[in-house]
């Protein structure tokens, strides 16, 4: 294993040993990292976003469960009748199903608020979580109900079925039932794999329409059709979920495609399998972004326009420009390297909590792998911090697998931070980044909000190591890009 270190406090000639390492000199470019001393500052026009906390919307989603239980409550019957208690069980599995569908596309909306509190990795777990408590709750409804036919009719669970299906708000049941069904499988991590992401993106809206087969079938249902006041509620609770979808999901996108008119100016490599592009537009502090933030980028070339793209930006917004760092991992991103000047790009965010607002303590570390690096770059230059108290740990393989070697080591000199080289391969005897290692590269390590971000295996033994190593759940913060 080997160990470099690019510090302040370290002899002059190591740190230009550092320098004379790096990549090639480029051009200067508008993403410089700043003078000595200087920090990055929001615009004048800047109003950090409001954030809906992740106990708050747990909160949320637990009070309306409750509150749909209540309405089933409010309209049970008791009864020791078989036909009588299949009929209860499957009316509250079917309402509770039709509110976790409303739940499920609300994780999903991309509202700012949510987003920006939560994280956009957490939301896709709790909304995969989501879409199997909905699966199993459409199971059960469809069994209790059909065995509360078949008990009360005196006749078997085939003829039953074959009468149900003869009730159309019951066939769009089913069908709605069937298009989870498909979209659930091809969620599944082994599908989902094996799956091209545009064959998976179109089998994903399948949802919306099986949810408004489903809604067609509520409004036929006794527990929502029993009460206009009921019916009305219901009907609003779809139609305020649908106008967050068409609002955060299409119009906000468009809006600011025709707004900011973004537009790639250059692509360079950074290292081998990996390019910085740098694009430019109009009016882009309105956006708001935050160093740590990511956006959905859609380059408009053949092979990636119908794609969106999950890339964090690697150097805070200026002069109108924006820019990503971009490893070739899959077929998309391996595209992205031969993106031309004049690309016409979509934007859309920004997404994540990966930002400052997750700082709790004076003293901050952060852990890059690969290149997780750019969410870490944009971080290690703008977080606030004093002399000493702002340290950045590095993960690679090897030294030309360091990315943005250079502007690293010049923000470490002109903040008077600490940067970290850990070097080797990950099946290495030795884990810099066990318990141990990280007390001895970092005093103090307990007392520091630690930020996270690299690849998947890197990312988990990391949190491992950093429990055993005594430091709080609530202080380390990660966001997962695999998502």
């Amino acid at each position: 294993m080997t160990l470099q270190a690019a510090t302040p406090e370290l002899p002059a000639h190591h740190r230009d040993s550092a320098v004379r390492d790096a990549a090639p000199h480029t051009p200067p470019d508008p993403h410089t990292p700043p003078a000595p001393h200087a920090l990055v500052v929001p615009p004048a026009s800047y109003h950090p976003a409001p954030r809906i906390p992740p106990r708050v919307l747990r909160a949320a989603i637990l009070a309306g469960a409750t509150a749909v239980t209540a309405l089933w409550g409010a309209q049970l019957q008791p009864s020791a009748r078989l036909d009588a208690l299949f009929a209860s069980g499957a009316h509250l599995t079917g309402l509770l199903a039709g509110y976790g569908v409303l739940v499920m596309l609300v994780l999903m909306a991309r509202i700012p608020a949510v987003e920006h509190g939560v994280g956009a990795d957490r939301l896709a777990r709790r909304h995969a979580l989501g879409g199997r408590w909905v699966l199993t709750l459409c199971t059960a409804h469809a069994l209790f109900a059909l065995c509360g036919y078949a008990a009360h009719t005196d006749t078997d669970l085939i003829a039953a079925a074959r009468d149900l299906l003869g009730y159309p708000a019951l066939a769009a049941a089913t069908l709605a039932t069937a298009l989870l069904l498909v979209v659930g499988v091809s969620s599944a991590r082994a599908v989902r794999r094996r799956l091209p992401h545009e064959i998976w993106r179109s089998l994903h809206l399948l949802t919306y329409l099986a949810v408004a087969l489903g809604f067609v079938h509520q409004l036929a249902g006794p527990d929502v059709a029993s009460s206009p006041i009921v019916v009305w509620v219901w009907a609003m609770l779809h139609t305020t979920v649908a106008a967050l979808l068409v609002w955060y999901r299409l119009v906000v996108p468009v809006r600011q495609a025709l707004r900011h008119r973004l537009r790639v100016v250059e692509v360079r490599g950074e290292g081998p399998g990996v390019v910085s592009v740098v694009m430019r537009g109009s009016g882009l502090d309105a956006l708001c972004a935050e160093p740590g933030q990511f956006f959905r980028w859609r380059f408009l070339r053949a092979g990636l326009w119908r794609t969106t793209l999950p890339f964090s930006l690697s150097a805070p917004v200026r002069d109108d420009t924006l820019r990503i760092t971009v490893k070739a991992l899959g077929n998309h991103s391996r595209r992205v390297r031969r993106l031309r000047p004049g690309t016409r790009v979509l934007a859309t965010g920004p997404f994540g909590a990966l930002t400052a607002h997750r700082r709790t303590r004076r003293h901050v570390l952060l852990i890059a792998g690969g290149v997780g690096i750019t969410p870490m770059r944009t971080l290690f230059e703008t977080l606030p911090a004093a002399p000493g108290e702002l340290t950045l740990l590095y993960r690679a393989n090897s030294a030309d697998q360091l990315v943005l070697r250079t502007e690293l080591e010049s923000i470490a000199v002109a903040r008077q931070a600490r940067l970290h080289y850990l070097l080797g391969p990950s099946d290495g005897s030795y884990d810099p980044l066990a318990p141990q290692s990280l007390h001895e590269l970092v005093p103090g390590l307990t007392e520091h909000d630690i930020y996270v971000c690299g690849p998947p295996g890197m990312t988990t033994a990391v949190l491992a190591s950093l429990a055993r190593a005594g430091v709080p759940e609530d202080r380390t913060h990660v966001e997962d890009f695999a998502f």
